[in-house]
């Protein structure tokens, strides 16, 4: 297997217009083959994907999930280049699948830029402290502590996060926008999102809501 290197990288992005680190990510997947990492692309719609990331992307809508009994209310915004793309049932459905993700998994933030350096190093310290509490020794720290870091963007950034209607749960929620934009040809950016759940932050008994919007969700995925 050939080593990924940052040249490797960079020749791959210069091939397939997709992103640093999905380019790093279908090397290390396919043994350093840029020919084959060039093909892995292209079957999940990031090499397309990532062609089209600079367009302008300004129409698209505000969908809205709301979990029976409303106890849980997601608002999201996913923008697209034309208000007829807007209109367009597979883009509309992927807004609503979207929706549904953030209502079921609670995501934290929506991308990894956007999580705060403090918390950040934070978690670091926790994982730090957990390490060697094991008995691991330092020297092994720094080699441990990226993949924890990696987790924890999987389990709080949406965008990282595995697709909730994905039995495998191999594909992101960023890879499912990719593939719709693959099928429909134009840029589409998850651009922001809020999630409500009732009586949160109030002083009273506190329901797993999260949990029952899971199940619900199970039962739309099966």
């Amino acid at each position: 297997m050939a080593e990924v290197t940052s040249a490797l990288v960079k020749e791959l992005r210069e091939k397939s217009g997709a992103g640093m680190m999905d380019c790093k990510k279908a090397l290390v997947e396919n043994g350093g083959d840029v020919e084959k990492a060039g093909t892995w692309l292209r079957e999940k719609g990031l090499a397309s994907a990532g062609k089209k990331a600079g367009r302008s992307a300004t129409e698209g809508i505000v969908g809205s999930y709301i979990h029976m009994g409303g106890k849980i209310g997601v608002l999201v915004e996913i923008n697209c280049e034309t208000d007829f793309t807007a209109r367009n049932e597979k883009f509309q459905q992927l807004v609503k699948d979207v929706a549904m993700h953030i209502a079921a998994m609670n995501p934290v933030y929506l991308r990894r830029e956007d999580v705060p350096p403090a918390e950040l190093e934070k978690e670091k310290s926790i994982h730090r402290a957990q390490l060697l509490e094991q008995g691991k020794p330092e020297a092994m720290l720094e080699k441990i502590l990226p993949g924890k870091i990696e987790k924890f963007y999987k389990e709080n950034c949406l965008l990282e996060m595995a697709f909730f209607k994905d039995p495998e749960g191999k594909r992101s929620v960023q890879e499912e926008v990719n593939s719709v934009i693959a099928l429909i040809g134009e840029n589409m950016q998850v651009r922001r999102f809020v999630r409500y759940a009732l009586g949160e932050g109030l002083k009273k008994e506190q329901k797993d809501f999260a949990a029952e919007v899971s199940a619900a969700v199970g039962a739309v995925k099966s």
